[in-house]
């Protein structure tokens, strides 16, 4: 049976894959891997993230959470490159490929690494995450009950419909956030989720 995306350590043997990545402007040349999430291509869901969130208001750091192979950091730290982006997953061979592609892309300024390796002094200007939704409502919500508090500006995940984005929206707000629908398109959701105390 083949590794979850959020296994630590892939047992799955390597098999890189090359790939691209056309966003908004952005044309990157990235390497992907077996047993890290959406191997050799862009996945659907974090295009509809990529395509209707929008860019950081300013510097500060950047944190884009389970971030596999790096598109969202990629894009993040291209279009911010005084900011630091903090690449966070539990996946090793997620993180490798994040670096090689930083470093391939000329981007000294992403950060990739695991959860317990960021400093708890980090408050991050905003986070932008295609989330783990497999791994379980339950972990889901431990992740985000986890990491939602050290953002100090916005958040926006991008959940599909028909794995839970209404009902996670809706326990969102029941935490105490704003949440709010940016975009509903190819069956996902893009939320924006801010703390109540914002502003």
């Amino acid at each position: 049976m083949a590794d979850q995306y959020f296994a630590e350590q892939p047992t799955t043997p390597s098999s890189p894959a090359p790939a691209r990545l056309e966003v908004r402007g952005l044309s990157l040349a990235v390497t992907t891997d077996s047993g890290v999430f959406a191997r050799g291509r862009l996945d659907k869901g974090t295009r509809v993230l990529l395509d209707h969130v929008p860019e950081p208001s300013g510097g500060g750091d950047l944190l884009d959470l389970g971030c596999g192979w790096g598109p969202i950091s990629l894009w993040l730290a291209t279009i911010r490159r005084r900011s630091t982006v903090w690449a966070v997953d539990v996946n090793s061979r997620a993180l490798d490929l994040v670096r090689a592609n930083a470093e391939a892309a000329g981007l000294g300024n992403v950060r990739a690494c695991r959860p317990d390796e960021v400093p708890d002094d980090v408050v991050f200007a905003g986070m932008w995450s295609n989330p783990p939704i497999r791994s379980g409502k339950a972990a889901l919500h431990d992740l985000l009950v986890e990491w939602l508090p050290r953002v100090a500006g916005p958040s926006y995940l991008v959940v599909a419909k028909n794995l839970g984005s209404d009902s996670l929206a809706r326990w969102l707000g029941d935490q105490g956030y704003s949440v709010s629908r940016l975009s509903s398109n190819a069956g996902f959701r893009v939320l924006e989720v801010r703390s109540s105390a914002e502003g």
